[in-house]
């Protein structure tokens, strides 16, 4: 028998499965569209104070999507994420500030705000590669005890280095602008009758990042990264067996993985628009580590959800504290949001691991699975 009549019966299998998984991927695709419109509406209709809060969660959720690239694919456990989020912040506020900012105390280079952008990601790149040759030697607790050693340095650095951080009080961070567009309550921007002030700009700008973040980072994990990433966090013996370089795939995922952290860094100085030291410190660490645990460990969507329970719920209980058992307003006595939010996704955590060790997304799956009707 030829080739050539042999080659017809060899795609029927493949078309047979294009064919069956067109209709199940027809509701996901679907529902990432109808997210994608929601999400572009959002500024037209919802108060700014739930904006503020996506603004807040889509930068915590770039700086998740970098250690769950760094421990949930390559296994190495890292508590000074925060350090590399505040080398982001900071690079950003020095490099777009003119010197002699905030009553002649501060110096700045001034830059572009995009240049600033780039750079300030690329100096927290740097800085994770400065840090690899430990990473590449270290595994588990042991790096996580190495890596939490940034965070007291850098809260040191950010105390004391004041025409760079400002000290104590913090520095102003420029707003973003680009085109000449400035995004911030001066833009003059209107949009079906709906005045754009720097929130709904930031918008679309966060948006836009933690879209790209995301693409990025499934790729990354889905090619031969990914590949080797996994690899070496199962068995560094068998990674290095199957050719994987382990001591520069490890370098490799911590200076992605800053570099994700700096670009966190970035939109965390856009959205409060001052830096200060104390936000910098290891509880941000562990925020981080709640985010991914609680969404999925290796999971992308699972950072992003992860990232918004943990950085919603504390603003969403202190804004109705009053209708709420329990809990307090700032200055009040009784349990302060904030705490509460601690025990909430504290206790979250451990139910998780428990139960669920695919975290939130598993959760989810789970739940729209069983609503799903059974195939007759």
């Amino acid at each position: 028998m030829s080739d050539d009549a042999i080659a017809p019966a060899r795609l029927v299998p493949a078309e047979a499965r294009a064919r069956t998984l067109l209709p199940r991927r027809l509701p996901a695709v679907a529902a990432v569209v109808a997210a994608i419109v929601v999400a572009l509406a959002l500024p037209l209709y919802v108060d700014a104070f739930w904006l503020r809060i996506g603004l807040f969660a889509m930068a915590s959720a770039v700086g998740a999507l970098g250690l769950t690239i760094l421990f949930g694919a390559a296994g190495q456990l890292s508590l000074g994420h925060a350090f590399f989020v505040a080398v982001g912040t900071y690079g950003y506020a020095f490099l777009s500030g003119g010197d002699g900012g905030d009553g002649g105390r501060l110096a700045g280079l001034g830059l572009p705000p995009l240049v600033a952008a780039v750079l300030a990601t690329l100096l927290t790149g740097l800085c994770g590669l400065l840090f690899s040759p430990v990473a590449s030697r270290l595994r588990g607790i042991y790096l996580g005890i190495a890596s939490l050693g940034l965070v007291f340095l850098g809260h040191h650095l950010l105390l004391n280095l004041r025409p760079v951080t400002g000290g104590y009080d913090g520095r102003s961070v420029t707003p973003f602008a680009l085109g000449g567009f400035v995004f911030s309550d001066a833009g003059g921007l209107v949009v079906l009758g709906v005045p754009f002030g720097a929130v709904e700009n930031l918008w679309y700008l966060f948006l836009a990042v933690t879209v790209v973040a995301m693409l990025v980072a499934r790729n990354v994990l889905r090619g031969r990264p990914g590949r080797a990433f996994r690899l070496m966090r199962d068995s560094e013996v068998g990674a290095a067996a199957m050719g994987v370089r382990v001591q520069r795939t490890k370098a490799a995922a911590f200076v992605l993985s800053s570099m994700y952290a700096g670009a966190a860094g970035v939109l965390t100085a856009l959205a409060f628009q001052r830096a200060v030291p104390d936000y910098f410190d290891l509880h941000l660490s562990v925020d981080f580590l709640a985010m991914i645990v609680l969404g999925g460990l290796g999971s992308t969507s699972g950072a992003i959800i992860g990232a918004t329970f943990v950085v919603a719920l504390p603003i969403v209980l202190s804004r109705y504290a009053d209708v709420l058992p329990l809990v307090v307003g700032p200055g009040q006595d009784g349990l302060e949001a904030s705490t509460a939010a601690q025990f909430v996704y504290g206790a979250l955590v451990v139910v998780v691991m428990l139960t669920q060790p695919g975290g939130l997304r598993a959760l989810l799956h789970t739940l729209r699975d069983r609503r799903r009707p059974a195939a007759p």
